[in-house]
């Protein structure tokens, strides 16, 4: 759901480090920029590999893909990784909301919710593995709502998203806390 144009390969940092996982329905250009990037970035930190998908669609039914919808009536739980869904389809985190999921929601995919606060989309992909794989309530994960990301006594950020919390902390993908303070002392233009 990130605008994407075919004449160019260009994906924000930020996109790169909340995806770095599976992509679909990308542009030539965008495909073969991601795969290349994280085909290097991941070979060298020992994670799990990335795919990139020029097609929308990737095979299965209709009732095998679950919508993540913050709009959905019933949340996610532990059974629906019981064979259910085959697939977790995630909605698009704006701030403030803006309710992009609607144009998937009307495609009538089975969907569930991750609570009532927004996450950024590496916190919904942990959390979805957690609850589906690892069998873990949606309630019994620990969280961290609008956490503020302190880089020194004068300069801090507050998120306006919920995260998962690892001892004590929000949990970031790798690189975000340092695009975060690059991207903070970035100049305003007027």
């Amino acid at each position: 759901m990130e605008e994407d144009d075919e004449t160019s390969n260009v994906v924000p940092p930020w996109v790169e480090l909340e995806y770095a996982s599976t992509f679909t329905h990308l542009s030539k250009s965008s495909s073969e920029s991601l795969t290349t990037k994280f085909t290097n970035q991941l070979a060298s930190d020992g994670q799990a590999g990335a795919f990139c998908h020029e097609s929308e669609r990737l095979g299965g039914s209709l009732d095998k893909v679950c919508l993540l919808d913050p709009k959905a009536e019933k949340e996610l739980s532990p059974e629906d990784g019981e064979g259910r869904f085959e697939w977790f389809l995630f909605g698009v985190c704006d701030d403030p909301p803006r309710d992009r999921t609607a144009e998937l929601r009307v495609m009538g995919f089975p969907r569930r919710h991750l609570g009532p606060t927004q996450m950024t989309t590496d916190t919904a992909l942990g959390v979805t593995k957690r609850v589906v794989q690892d069998k873990v309530p949606l309630d019994q994960i620990p969280y961290i709502d609008h956490p503020t990301i302190k880089f020194n006594a004068k300069e801090s950020v507050e998120m306006p998203f919920k995260y998962i919390a690892e001892n004590g902390q929000p949990l970031l993908p790798p690189g975000m806390r340092e695009l975060l303070f690059e991207d903070m002392n970035k100049g305003f233009d007027f």
